[in-house]
């Protein structure tokens, strides 16, 4: 069972990087503990696909970011101290977060949507 209690401020942070999109891309799951974003369906992506989410988990909270997976090169340039959240090649995993760290991946989810619209996407 996810801990909310614990993790509850890691996770609302992290939404709220997410929620920055909202108008772009379509809301699948806003729950307490989970929170998950679609492309909305268009003429390249002919159906509801999955964008990114934010996920209390037992023992951290994952961050899925699916466009660096589309998309390897968009990692170029993270910084040491975000690389290390990674968990494969599109989610990271925090237990606390650092400005610094929110910082990047905020920035780092801006220039996906960016890559996205940029490929077509939405």
């Amino acid at each position: 069972m996810p801990d909310n209690e614990k993790f509850g401020a890691v996770f609302d942070q992290l939404k709220r990087v997410m929620q920055a999109f909202e108008t772009d891309l379509a809301v699948q799951a806003n729950e307490p503990d989970h929170y998950y974003l679609n492309f909305s369906p268009s003429d390249k992506v002919p159906k509801a696909t999955f964008f990114g989410a934010v996920q209390i988990k037992k023992n951290y909270v994952s961050f899925h970011l699916m466009p660096v997976y589309m998309y390897p090169d968009l990692l170029d340039g993270i910084s040491d101290a975000l690389k290390k959240r990674m968990q494969g090649k599109s989610c990271f995993n925090f237990t606390a977060l650092s400005a610094e760290n929110l910082n990047e991946l905020a920035a780092l989810t801006e220039k996906s949507v960016a890559r996205c619209r940029q490929e077509q996407l939405f």
